[in-house]
């Protein structure tokens, strides 16, 4: 049986708590499939799976796991409908748990093999509700997995919460209100503390150095005011949008800068997934994957980043979108400061940030313009690359905007 286990969704997280599963055992199941619904400090995360085969053994619900506790057991192709007991669910963070005798243990002996409490014979189906509707409901006093859903394959959603919370009777209300369970979500102050010890452990461990340059805009800028000015807001494109492209396209040239340091050595990206760095809400930050996005069109790239933060906020991200980025980048947006200075996020080897579009004194064929310009910086690994090769990525993004129409 092979194992799925507990995702590391970043270098800021250690444990996480299956707050639901979407499967049950004995469902097949392909990779890229969500299976469960895992609370961290960032949320409700939707974990995929990378296996191919029969949903075995689940670990428990509610239960908080160390990144690489065996969360569940499958029976991948040639192993399916073998009778063999399944074994205890544990963590491979505590493999003193397991005993060196168990590979050759007699069969006589299977107490030699610490267990888990026996899970039931028949679980229940649990309805499948989205993370909102979840918080929602535990907020309201409602049993989330007792509502009538509404939505694709009778899904609970936020609107059939607030419907059944309409139709309880005051008293009834009263009566379960002592009982409230505390909303899920992410914990702003947990989030906090988690990001301070991810940036501490980089700014301990990485030999950063930074370079800065500021980057004229104005043709990006006309390019961008004429694409929008006859379409609907909904088609309309940010200016953020053409940075992220531009930087996509640079780290074609500059390959070094899209990966991981790990194990002493750099690890080349399997593709260009740059993580977007996204202001939550009531605080915190979280920065998912835009996957290939060298390869997307603008417009593409728009309706990506809009479903992306609205996810991002209403905790509906995914766990392929936190666990591969190969390089963040962080943009302040028009109200933003007027530069930026990133911490690199491990095993990352780069970061890339731009303050906000402001108007500056710049020299075109020998005058003083006034000139749209954005002012971009990059904090890099000095064990996977140089200044030089930092200054190339910079240079590339720079000549990349300077022809919107091609990006």
């Amino acid at each position: 049986m092979a194992e799925f286990l507990m995702p590391s969704l970043g270098a800021d997280m250690e444990t996480g708590t299956v707050v639901q599963w979407l499967v049950q055992p004995g469902a097949r199941v392909k990779p890229g499939d969500v299976v469960a619904v895992v609370e961290t400090h960032k949320g409700a995360i939707d974990v995929e799976i990378f296996l191919d085969g029969v949903i075995g053994e689940l670990a428990p619900l509610g239960e908080s796991l160390p990144v690489g506790a065996v969360l569940a057991r499958v029976a991948v192709a040639g192993e399916e409908g073998t009778s063999a007991p399944p074994a205890a669910l544990v963590s491979r963070a505590a493999p003193s748990a397991i005993p060196s005798s168990v590979a050759g243990a007699p069969v006589e002996a299977p107490a030699a093999v610490p267990a888990l409490p026996e899970m039931p014979a028949a679980t229940p189906q649990r309805a499948r509700v989205s993370p909102a509707a979840r918080r929602r409901a535990q907020a309201l006093g409602l049993q989330p997995d007792a509502l009538r859903g509404t939505g694709m394959d009778g899904s609970v959603t936020l609107a059939d919460v607030e419907r059944a919370a309409s139709q309880t009777q005051p008293a009834a209300m009263q009566a379960v209100a002592p009982q409230r369970v505390k909303p899920g979500g992410f914990d702003a102050a947990q989030m906090r503390q988690a990001i301070a010890a991810a940036m501490s452990r980089s700014k301990r461990e990485i030999p950063h150095y930074y370079l800065a340059e500021t980057m004229d805009f104005a043709a990006a800028q006309a390019w961008l005011d004429h694409w929008n000015r006859d379409r609907l807001p909904q088609d309309r494109l940010l200016s953020a949008v053409l940075l992220l492209k531009a930087t996509a396209l640079a780290l074609r040239d500059v390959p070094l800068l899209n990966g991981f340091y790990e194990s002493g050595q750099f690890r080349p990206g399997d593709g260009i997934h740059i993580g977007w760095a996204i202001a939550l809400r009531g605080g915190g930050l979280v920065a998912p994957a835009i996957h290939h996005a060298d390869q997307k069109t603008l417009p593409e790239l728009m309706t990506a980043l809009r479903d992306l933060v609205q996810r991002a906020r209403a905790g509906g991200l995914r766990s392929s979108e936190l666990t591969d980025p190969t390089i963040t980048v962080s943009s302040l947006g028009d109200r933003g400061a007027a530069s930026v200075w990133g911490v690199i996020y491990p095993p990352q080897v780069a970061i890339v940030g731009f303050g906000r579009v402001l108007s500056q004194p710049w020299v075109v064929d020998g005058q003083v313009l006034p000139r749209p310009v954005v002012n971009a910086s990059l904090a890099a690994d000095h064990r996977a690359s140089d200044g030089h090769l930092g200054g190339q990525l910079l240079v590339a993004i720079h000549r990349a905007l300077q022809t919107p129409q091609d990006l």
